[in-house]
């Protein structure tokens, strides 16, 4: 079980902090002429961070969709 839950942190850590950074700054990069400085990662960090918590840890939870549509027995 703590297994799994160090896991589950590596996954939201990695994939979803670190990929949507990375995403983040191309974007911006391709998009603007903003020079990519700290405050610039800054600011998408923050950005990125509870997009990351959303879609990593609530809705890859694995009763997510259980709970947000239940099953209706009859």
């Amino acid at each position: 079980m703590q297994r799994m839950k160090k896991l589950r942190l590596l996954e939201f850590l990695v994939i979803g902090v670190g990929m949507g950074l990375l995403e983040d700054l191309i974007a911006i990069a391709f998009a603007t002429d903003a020079t990519i400085d700290l405050r610039v990662i800054w600011v998408v960090l923050l950005v990125a961070l509870p997009f990351a918590f959303l879609s990593e840890v609530v809705v890859d939870h694995p009763r997510f969709w259980e709970k947000l549509w239940p099953e209706r027995k009859g």
